[in-house]
Parts: C-alpha cells; sequence; structure tokens
C-alpha cells in the first residue's frame, strides 16, 4: 500500500508542479499589473493630499477676506463724525454745504467737451469722478 500512495502522492506532486508552470506567466503578470496600480494609487493619494492642501489654504484665505469685508463694510456704514466746519466768510454755510458733493453719489456725467478732452488726453485728469 506503501507503494500505491507513494505513486499517487509522486503523481500529484508532478500535476502540481506542470499546473503551477501553466499559471505562472500569469501570476508574474498580476503581480506586474498590482506594482503598476499600487504606483498609481500612490501618486492619486500624493495629488489629492496636496489638492487638499491646498483648498484649506484657500478656504482659509476666503475667511480672511470676508472678515476684511465685513470690517470694511462697518467702518464704510458707519456715518462720519459730525465736524462743523466753519464757513467761510461772506457766504452763507447752508450754500457752502450744498455745493460740496455727497461722498456716496455718484459722479456727474461728463458734457460732449470733457469726453472729447478725456479721449485726446485721458491721463491729465485724475480724481474723484476721473478713474
Amino acid at each position: 500500500m506503501t507503494g500505491k500512495y507513494g505513486l499517487m502522492g509522486l503523481a500529484l506532486l508532478v500535476a502540481g508542479a506542470v499546473g503551477c508552470d501553466q499559471s505562472k506567466p500569469e501570476l508574474d503578470k498580476t503581480k506586474a499589473d498590482l506594482q503598476a496600480v499600487t504606483a498609481e494609487r500612490n501618486t492619486l493619494k500624493t495629488q489629492l493630499d496636496q489638492a487638499n492642501a491646498k483648498a484649506n489654504g484657500l478656504q482659509q484665505q476666503v475667511t480672511d477676506l470676508t472678515a476684511k469685508l465685513a470690517a470694511a463694510t462697518a467702518v464704510a456704514a458707519a456715518p462720519p463724525p459730525a465736524e462743523e466746519m466753519p464757513a467761510p466768510k461772506g457766504k452763507k454755510a447752508g450754500k457752502a454745504k450744498a455745493a460740496a458733493p455727497k461722498a456716496g453719489a455718484p459722479a456727474p456725467e461728463p458734457t460732449a467737451e470733457k469726453k472729447q478732452e478725456l479721449q485726446k488726453a485721458p491721463e491729465a485728469r485724475s480724481g474723484r469722478g476721473h478713474f
């Protein structure tokens, strides 16, 4: 019986070795594919980490700018301190206040002559209403 089992064991060993030889190229190909996919995954993970870090930085900038905008809006919305300017001599105070343009009012539309002048020499004019 020992010979029968020994022969069967030898047959299985030979069949197993032959079977492994046929699947070895497939196994090697699968290992190479696994290494390629793992390398691609690592590259993509690195890119994702960089993108997340950049997104966090940009979110912080948005938060900072929103806070600055809120502070600037609060300052702009606050009424200026009420300081009385002395009226020029010989004129009434009401006329002096009426002549000053309002801070929030848009600049008046330029006349045709001023438009032509501005087109000829745009750098010659500067200041409020001449941007």
